[in-house]
């Protein structure tokens, strides 16, 4: 299935450009997910989703096939695996950055194939929960693109004194993401679909027995 989704980000374009190329950077704002290992183009990490009482975790790599930083254009196939199942996951996602005076749109365009408990949602309720967590992802990418210069400072500098004592001792492995809730989240698209045909139908009932119960007092 293909979804389509589109949100702007307060900076100029080549700001935004480099901030969605620092995976460490924006990692924390990408809904479940956590990334293991960067190598400059390959991404190892893992993503968990929560359908009903059941989570879910897929292990897998994300992999630059392109990146044109004059166009500001990057392409991303990114595959898992569940952990615990046969359910899998495959996305060729594309991105391009388009300059809009001070702001910078984003345009993301998702083919996405997936199997086990979350196909159970549909296309139409996928790409309503997609919009709403890559709702989620800008808001926090945009947070983090207009910290105040000193924190993004001290932040790096944090970085390079934890990378001087990986040299020494090899990292502890990251704690878990929080798991992405599908039943949850597609709760709001839900409740807009069907509330409105729930809403008229009481109506009907109400008047119906209004009616009848005016009758019987005749």
């Amino acid at each position: 299935m293909e979804l389509q989704h589109e949100f702007t980000v307060p900076v100029p374009v080549d700001d935004a450009w480099r901030a969605l190329l620092d995976i460490e950077r924006i990692a924390p704002c990408l809904p479940g997910a956590s990334v293991t290992d960067y190598d400059g183009k390959t991404v190892t990490g893992s993503v968990r989703v929560k359908v009903g009482p059941v989570t879910l975790t897929y292990r897998g790599t994300a992999v630059f096939e392109e990146r044109d930083d004059t166009e500001h254009r990057m392409v991303l196939i990114a595959s898992g695996r569940e952990t615990r199942g046969q359910g899998t996951a495959r996305a060729t996602v594309t991105g391009t950055l388009t300059p809009r005076e001070r702001e910078t749109a984003v345009t993301v365009r998702t083919d996405l194939a997936v199997t086990g408990r979350p196909a159970q949602f549909g296309r139409g309720l996928l790409s309503e929960v997609g919009g709403r967590l890559v709702t989620q992802f800008a808001d926090c990418l945009a947070e983090r693109l207009t910290e105040p210069e000193q924190e993004q400072e001290q932040e790096g500098q944090g970085q390079g004194q934890g990378q001087g004592q990986q040299e020494r001792k090899q990292a502890p492995e990251p704690e878990p993401a929080a798991p992405i809730d599908l039943t949850r989240t597609a709760a709001l698209p839900v409740a807009r679909r069907v509330g409105p045909p729930l809403v008229a139908a009481a109506l009907v009932l109400f008047a119906w027995r209004w009616r009848r119960a005016v009758r019987q007092r005749r």
